[in-house]
């Protein structure tokens, strides 16, 4: 009995957050996202994945790191159309920022169309400009 019922409640407890928070955009999420950033959005340090909490708000708040935001690995190789690509971001800036105006389905197009030939240089020149302005956000640990 236990061979049945131990996978029917580990299926139900992983499929639970699923059910929970905003729809598609939260099990895009799960899905795409939260192999790196976690379902709390902490990143690790380790695998070189910033943490959302006290920077994404941040980072969302200037027009490059908008750009930049869509030039990230797990958005670039996602395969979600524009508009899942803006709710996937609204949901990540409703969780872990306040303030940050959302995305909308044509600013994801039309920043995803700037040409960004290293991902890793836009995010330093965005946290550059950001600490000029004594906003400091999480540690990014690439080289």
């Amino acid at each position: 009995m236990i061979r049945t019922v131990l996978p029917a409640l580990l299926l139900t407890a992983l499929a639970a957050p699923l059910h929970a928070g905003s729809g598609k955009a939260r099990s895009d999420y799960i899905l795409r996202c939260a192999g790196c950033h976690g379902m709390t959005g902490e990143g690790t340090v380790e695998g070189g994945v910033p943490a959302f909490p006290g920077s994404v708000g941040a980072i969302a708040g200037v027009d490059a790191g908008r750009t930049y935001m869509m030039h990230v690995p797990g958005v670039v190789g996602a395969s979600l159309g524009n508009a899942e690509i803006a709710a996937v971001m609204n949901y990540v800036l409703g969780e872990w920022s306040e303030g940050a105006a959302p995305f909308t389905e044509e600013e994801v197009a039309r920043r995803r169309a700037v040409p960004v030939p290293d991902v890793v240089v836009l995010r330093r020149s965005v946290v550059e400009g950001l600490e000029a302005d004594g906003i400091y956000v999480a540690d990014y640990p690439w080289p």
